[in-house]
């Protein structure tokens, strides 16, 4: 069974949604109850779209519970910070031919928002981050071409 990296914050959200969406089943199925009380199921289109609706809603519940079950908490905040980039480490990046800075936090699938510096860990400039040491120049090669950066700074925020 594979292990679902995932930060406290991730972890939170996903229950978050989870808890949503159960408040969201009763509701589904009343709406299902009262179209079906519209008489003809075949040309009701509130039925139908309340039984997609339903069925969008369980798949994201099993989804959800899916990773709950399988997940890994990793808490960087609790470990001693040696420099190393792992998952959940907050990174700040020098890019070596234009000296533009950028910073980003290595999160799980769920988490990534680029817009907020979230990279996933299966992200190209991720993989090629994860196991390096502050002070390391690194050649990633992203969608958008090769990319020199040196690690200035590795935080365990």
């Amino acid at each position: 069974m594979e292990r679902i990296p995932m930060t406290v914050k991730g972890e939170l959200k996903l229950r978050e949604e989870l808890e949503r969406l159960m408040k969201l089943r009763p509701i589904i199925s009343a709406a299902i109850g009262e179209a079906r009380e519209l008489g003809d199921l075949k040309e009701n289109a509130e039925y139908h779209a309340a039984r997609e609706e339903q069925g969008v809603c369980e798949a994201q519940i099993r989804d959800i519970e899916y990773k709950l079950s399988n997940m890994q908490v990793i808490d960087v905040t609790k470990m001693n910070n040696n420099g190393k980039v792992i998952f959940g480490t907050t990174v700040s990046l020098v890019d070596v031919n234009t000296e533009d800075e950028v910073t980003y936090r290595i999160v799980g699938d769920d988490e990534a928002d680029i817009k907020k510096n979230l990279i996933s860990i299966n992200s190209p400039i991720a993989r090629g981050l994860i196991g390096k040491m502050e002070g390391d120049e690194v050649t990633i090669t992203t969608p958008g071409g090769v990319k020199e950066f040196e690690i200035d700074a590795v935080e365990y925020i």
